[in-house]
């Protein structure tokens, strides 16, 4: 009987996982029940044929419906709540802003219902009154009307009462705002709040006219929270000229660790950290990770971590969305048109495109939004995203540690910054270039069924014209 790679096994466990956590939101399965089923599983996978596979799948199903099943009864739990009005003490998770009617807007975590102490699951998005300002790892208490929300967070309390109990002087939210102060005294604005959403994901301080602008032009989640932004600069950063390998390896780490650091953990980035992590282990010790292993493990680990994410967060999808068009479809394309790796600025470019093609249709199906430059915007400004973030990194650092020297240090990030501007105010005075168009379920599921494919089509071709060359050398 054939035996199958141990690579494979393990992409069929991780994706069964995920199978198992989206069923759980049907079926549920008891935990004494899990064990009898994998017990004598586990006595066969060491043969790594077919029969092995499909108790693999059984495995994974199982672990993935044990996990779901648990954390729906914490959402059970939630639901009851539901109208009811509460007394919680949370953990803010990002800088609160004025929202509609003046009210504080922020999300938290880590909830307990008071008095009674009973955590709740999963993230709250918070506006209310009470406080001039809520910062994030802040502890708030929150009285108001709790009712379930969809998307990322699984509820929402507005008009509330809001009381800071704790204050967060942690030493990375402390930089965090002596960077950001730094920022702000080194960029005139729009500059400094647009170069601070780039490096950190902060809105907060950009004008509702720019927001509107980025979305108008497809180029709103260069200010977002992403791992995307991550994922492109560290692998333009592995395409860098440097004397060794480790000291590329070196660069990249220290971009990741402080990506995390000033985000604060974002669920977005830790993914992105975790796929960069995987995809530099396997590049610096030579070993060849598929990667179709690294994203279905990472998000298997995400899920099971939080089954939320697979149950309703679209960013949990856009970032693996945007992922696959990184780490797989571009380097396809790339085979396909150039004989040697290309460059940074066209590689950077090619990323950027296939991303968010494999975006695009999600996008359109779930917020109804479809921006027709949306493509040629990216191209043009994303492949000098990583060095407006660099500059911009400076800027910041200028002015924090050096703020008479801060004008000159930043004149680089302020030129750049201006041009990316432009361009996004270029492109959104275009008339009936931003529409409002949404496509069904099925239209966008054989969007991906046709891109898989051609996808299918295009790696088997290269795989033909790699063994027929490897043919010819040794005929030679």
């Amino acid at each position: 009987m054939r035996r199958l790679r141990r690579t494979t096994l393990i992409t069929l466990f991780c994706l069964a996982i995920l199978a198992g956590l989206g069923l759980a939101r049907k079926f549920q399965l008891q935990p004494h029940l899990w064990w009898l089923i994998s017990s004598p599983a586990l006595l066969l996978l060491k043969h790594k044929n077919l029969t092995a596979a499909a108790l693999i799948v059984l495995l994974g199903t199982g672990l993935g419906l044990w996990r779901g099943g648990a954390y729906m009864q914490r959402l059970d739990e939630l639901k009851s709540l539901t109208g009811q009005k509460v007394t919680i003490e949370a953990t803010a998770t990002s800088d609160a802003v004025y929202a509609q009617a003046s009210q504080l807007e922020f999300t938290a975590s880590h909830a307990q219902l008071q008095p009674s102490r009973r955590p709740l699951a999963g993230s709250f998005k918070v506006s209310g009154f009470g406080e001039a300002m809520i910062y994030r790892g802040d502890k708030v208490q929150i009285n108001g009307k709790l009712y379930p929300t969809r998307g990322a967070n699984q509820a929402r309390v507005s008009y509330a009462q809001l009381k800071r109990t704790g204050l967060d002087n942690s030493w990375i939210n402390r930089f965090t705002r002596r960077f950001s102060a730094g920022m702000q005294s080194a960029l005139p604005e729009p500059n400094a709040s647009f170069g601070m959403g780039l490096l950190v994901g902060q809105r907060s301080t950009l004008s509702k006219d720019i927001i509107n602008q980025l979305t108008m032009v497809g180029l709103l989640h260069i200010v977002a929270v992403s791992g995307y932004n991550l994922t492109i600069l560290v692998r333009a950063s592995a395409k860098l000229k440097l004397r060794s390998k480790y000291q590329k390896l070196v660069l990249s780490l220290a971009l990741i660790g402080f990506f995390i650091l000033m985000t604060g953990f974002s669920a977005s980035i830790v993914r992105a950290a975790i796929v960069s992590t995987l995809s530099l282990w396997a590049w610096f010790y030579g070993r060849k990770i598929r990667p179709v292993l690294i994203l279905a493990f990472t998000a298997a680990l995400t899920a099971l971590f939080n089954p939320f994410y697979i149950w309703g967060d679209p960013g949990w999808y856009l970032s693996f969305l945007a992922f696959f068009g990184v780490l797989i479809i571009s380097p396809v394309v790339a085979a396909k048109l150039f004989r040697r790796p290309p460059k940074i600025i066209v590689g950077v470019a090619m990323e950027t495109l296939a991303a968010e093609i494999m975006t695009l249709p999600l996008i359109m199906a779930m917020f109804g939004q479809l921006s027709l430059v949306g493509l040629i915007t990216n191209v043009l400004v994303v492949p000098l995203i990583p060095f407006a973030m660099l500059l911009s990194a400076v800027a910041a650092a200028a002015g924090m540690l050096m703020p008479a020297m801060a004008g000159w240090l930043a004149w680089p990030a302020n030129l750049l910054l201006t041009y990316i501007l432009d361009i996004v105010r270029l492109f959104a005075a275009i008339p009936s270039i931003f529409l409002r168009r949404s496509i069904s379920i099925p239209s966008m599921l054989y969007f991906y069924g046709l891109v898989l494919l051609v996808f299918a089509a295009a790696h088997k071709q290269l795989g033909k014209q790699k063994n027929a060359i490897i043919t010819d050398e040794k005929a030679v």
